[in-house]
């Protein structure tokens, strides 16, 4: 059975952290609500529509959690519009690595699907997934499994034959939880505290075809 590899995407894929953080400032600013110190952090990897009520404590009516959800992922496409972004080092060449072993690739992010569409668009990196699972195709976000379920079933890989790529550690338990290999990169966390994946780098450059087969040799 052929393997699957599974991204969650900011973080992994692109670093966003400073664009999404100044999304949320702009946001803030706009309705005049206030920002804890803490909330980037504690609710990075989680859907908006947990953040908000959750972390944020702003509201917890459904249409307005909506509505600020929506605002905010507009202010950071306006953001990476402007200012550009690029793939973190290692992303090109391991998602060519893949796509060259007969690997599925999917996306399975918690940020919205049109965020990605605009990335693919400014940098081509759509031709190297199969698929995209985002925060509007599943109920229960991260660390809840169903986006990497989800994302498996979409590339037709069952998730104990997927490799999950992750920052989060919300999305690392996230992908245990499915039942995945999970690969966690430090790009937002100290490497230190990413112990419970099966694997951790410092950045996607480490990975190449003997360490990503390594991690089904036992399996």
């Amino acid at each position: 059975m052929h393997f699957g590899a599974l991204f969650d995407w900011d973080g992994v894929v692109i670093d966003s952290s400073v664009h999404h953080d100044r999304s949320w400032t702009l946001l803030a600013e706009e309705v005049n609500k206030p920002l804890p110190s803490d909330h980037f952090v504690r609710g990075f990897g989680m859907k908006n529509q947990a953040i908000i009520p959750e972390i944020l404590e702003w509201t917890e009516d459904p249409e307005e959690i909506e509505e600020l959800s929506l605002r905010k992922e507009f202010l950071y496409r306006q953001i990476i519009e402007r200012e550009g972004i690029t793939p973190l080092p290692g992303v090109i060449p391991l998602l060519q690595l893949l796509n060259d072993h007969d690997v599925a690739c999917s996306v399975a992010s918690s940020t919205h699907r049109k965020n990605i569409e605009t990335v693919f668009e400014m940098t081509g990196l759509g031709e190297h997934f199969a698929a995209i699972v985002t925060a509007e195709d599943v109920t229960k976000g991260k660390p809840h499994p169903d986006v990497f379920l989800k994302s498996a079933a979409a590339i037709d890989r069952i998730p104990e034959r997927c490799v999950v790529f992750e920052d989060a550690l919300v999305g690392i338990e996230a992908g245990l939880a499915a039942g995945a290999k999970v690969v966690a990169v430090a790009t937002t966390s100290p490497l230190d505290m990413l112990g419970e994946a099966h694997l951790a780098v410092r950045s996607l450059t480490e990975i190449d075809w003997r360490v990503f087969n390594g991690l089904f040799r036992n399996a």
